[in-house]
């Protein structure tokens, strides 16, 4: 029996390579459509977890919209066992060496895009809020753009990432995202992953 665990960004990420659709009502549609009709022909299972699922929702002003409720409704919602998944101790030391060397990261960014705001500053006189937004507003939109590249891109950042890699690795499944933190570490995980450039494709056939 095959079973593939769904990542959030397949829906709205459209950039994805998913090629299932151009918004996102179309693409849940088309996906729901897919799903049912493996159903329908094999042993197959699709699972969420209940963080995945909420972040799902959390996209949607009206929840209850036909076409979620169906999709839903194909949906192995399922939490991670955490106490019956054995991990390599090696993993942990590399999770913390990661953390550790992104925090330096941050920290070295800030430092330096501190100081590059202080040199704009330097030598004017007192202005207004607008003037000040108008002179340091780059320096915080430069600022957030490289602290996010060097702590987040490519980390586990959420729970929810978490919950994704070990309900595969519990569940023996396919792990089905486009975000690169978690492919990245599923793979450390030692997790099975179907890229979603082909997950469409791997499923009509």
């Amino acid at each position: 029996m095959d079973k593939y665990i769904l990542d959030t960004n397949l829906f709205f990420n459209m950039g994805s390579g998913l090629n299932m659709g151009k918004d996102t009502e179309t693409v849940v549609k088309n996906i729901t459509q897919l799903i049912k009709k493996n159903k329908t022909i094999g042993s197959v299972i699709f699972f969420m977890p209940p963080c995945i699922i909420d972040e799902f929702l959390s996209f949607f002003e009206n929840k209850n919209q036909s076409f979620i409720n169906d999709f839903l409704s194909q949906i192995t919602i399922k939490s991670p066992d955490y106490h019956k998944i054995n991990i390599n101790g090696t993993i942990f030391y590399d999770l913390i060496e990661d953390v550790r060397n992104r925090n330096y990261r941050g920290l070295t960014i800030s430092e330096e895009e501190i100081s590059s705001a202080g040199e704009l500053m330097m030598g004017k006189q007192k202005t207004d809020k607008r003037g000040f937004q108008t002179t340091i507003g780059p320096v915080i939109k430069k600022f957030r753009e490289r602290y996010r590249q060097a702590t987040r891109l490519g980390f586990l950042d959420s729970v929810a990432d978490l919950d994704l890699i070990m309900l595969a690795k519990e569940q023996d499944g396919f792990l089905v995202s486009s975000d690169e933190g978690v492919l990245k570490w599923g793979r450390r995980f030692g997790v099975k992953e179907t890229p979603a450039s082909i997950f469409a494709s791997k499923l009509n056939n």
